[in-house]
């Protein structure tokens, strides 16, 4: 028996942070495009985990205590070497705190045994109006919170209407909800890695600004009438989003520079959008944010829902390293060929063979995988798409143990702490500084202009400067997390 097969209710606190330290190094090595002692095991569980350790699928959505007690338990019983702290993540308590309306939740708008959903608004009802895109393209972060989050939510009001009770309890519990719930990720990385050994997989969020408009702006039907109606709207409103969403990715993002940023693609793949949208709006402003990622030190891990063959040759053009590659309905046979040498791949196990198939397959398809595209590291085991309730417990063990023992590159464990990720010297990304509004991102109302509505600062200007600067960029915290978020 190896040692990452004994439970880790039976090992010491000496021998769960050797665990800690050689699954770390494993992970952070294949992610940096190299080769590990074995493949490294990094699946995205979420309501799975619930379903292998008896939460409901409405208590782990539901109740953030439940989610993340689904993980720490799994990451006792699965021998991984990676888990997010929670992949559930949609805390559906909170959004409930403030009445988000495109979230259907389990027991209430869709069924007690389904994850929740997203509901797409009608076209003429969009939660953002065609002819707002100016607003939102000259000061996002106003246009936000006047107009999006009111309308976004049945208990807040918008600027000029009745304040109410409901109003001001609701941005009171969403907010400290949020922090709640985010202090909470951080608790439950120290968990994980007493009680079990077991490192985290991702720190921060990305979404592209195109994404954004689709998901959470125009909708999708929006998004597209836009881009044959009006693209230099679009276009500009991407360029005025691309800086606060560089800005949020980099404020969650791992301080030791070992974790990558978990950059969740969505509307802008193939068919959903054409290649001339993708090559003249939606790349020239998502590929300067992962360059300025790379710039700080942090992979981004490319979470490609869907099908994305398309667009891979034009993310050969970023840095070596630089990202994570993950596959979900391309061919990874075909990606590895075409991104191996620059990046690391993961995933590329369907979800459909861990829930329809049977053990035998699942092996069959994992070896396949192994032989073609591990053998020289670089390479992370998971499923296609995120892990739900529907995934069998047999077939998701079959695909984790089998990867256990044929994935072995023949060398020992390393329990060196990982270098962080680091750009080859000389490296410039792009300056985008020139698209930011007048409102910088991390600010809502800038120190300048409150700094003329109070009497001069008798003493330590520069204290009181770095406060009001710290809280204010909470409240640009909360908005664009519930954005990109929730």
């Amino acid at each position: 028996m190896s040692s990452s097969t004994i439970a880790p209710e039976s090992r010491s606190a000496e021998e769960l942070d050797r665990l800690y330290r050689q699954r770390l190094h494993r992970f952070v090595t294949a992610m940096r495009n190299d080769k590990p002692d074995c493949v490294p095991i990094r699946p995205f569980l979420a309501e799975f985990c619930g379903k292998l350790t008896g939460h409901n699928v409405m208590q782990v959505t539901h109740d953030i205590q439940h989610a993340f007690a689904a993980v720490r338990e799994t990451a006792k019983i699965l021998d991984v070497d990676a888990l997010v702290g929670n992949m559930v993540y949609v805390w559906t308590g909170l959004t409930q705190a403030l009445g988000l309306k495109y979230y259907g939740i389990p027991g209430i708008d869709c069924l007690p045994t389904h994850g929740f959903q997203y509901k797409e608004p009608p076209e003429d009802k969009a939660w953002m109006r065609p002819e707002e895109y100016d607003h939102l393209i000259e000061d996002p972060t106003g246009y936000l919170y006047e107009v999006w989050l009111p309308r976004i939510s049945t208990e807040i009001v918008a600027p000029g209407e009745t304040c109410t009770f409901r109003n001001q309890v609701a941005l009171v519990k969403g907010s400290l909800a949020m922090l709640h719930y985010f202090q909470g990720f951080g608790t439950q990385a120290q968990l994980m890695r007493s009680e079990a050994g077991m490192p985290g997989a991702l720190s921060g969020i990305l979404k592209a600004p195109m994404d954004i408009l689709a998901d959470k702006l125009r909708g999708y039907l929006g998004l597209v009438t836009d881009l044959q109606e009006r693209p230099e709207k679009v276009k500009a409103a991407c360029e005025a989003l691309a800086p606060h969403m560089l800005h949020t990715a980099l404020s969650g993002a791992d301080p030791q520079n070992l974790l990558p940023v978990g950059f969740w693609m969505h509307r802008s793949c193939a068919p959903f959008i054409n290649p001339k949208h993708f090559d003249e709006i939606n790349w020239p402003t998502l590929k300067p944010i992962i360059e300025n990622i790379w710039a700080a030190g942090h992979q981004t891990l490319f979470y490609a829902e869907g099908k994305w063959g398309p667009h891979l040759e034009a993310f050969q053009e970023l840095p070596d390293r630089s990202i994570v590659y993950h596959v979900d309905q391309d061919d990874i046979f075909e990606v590895h060929a075409k991104l191996g040498k620059k990046f690391c791949i993961s995933g590329g196990v369907p979800n459909t063979i861990l829930s329809r198939g049977t053990p035998d397959r699942v092996r069959e398809h994992c070896k396949k995988i192994l032989d073609e595209v591990a053998g020289d590291g670089g390479y992370i085991m998971d499923a296609s798409a995120i892990v739900q309730e529907d995934a069998e417990e047999e077939n998701v063990r079959a695909m984790i143990e089998f990867t256990r023992e044929y994935g072995s590159y023949g060398t020992e464990p390393c329990e060196d702490d990982p270098q962080g990720a680091a750009p080859e010297p000389g490296f410039v990304p792009t300056d985008i500084s020139g698209w930011n509004s007048d409102r910088r991102p991390g600010v809502c109302i800038p120190w300048e202009e409150k700094q003329k509505e109070i009497p001069p600062v008798q003493a330590q200007e520069d204290l009181v400067e770095r406060i009001w600067s710290e809280i204010d960029g909470l409240g640009n915290m909360f908005i664009y997390q519930v954005l990109a978020s929730f």
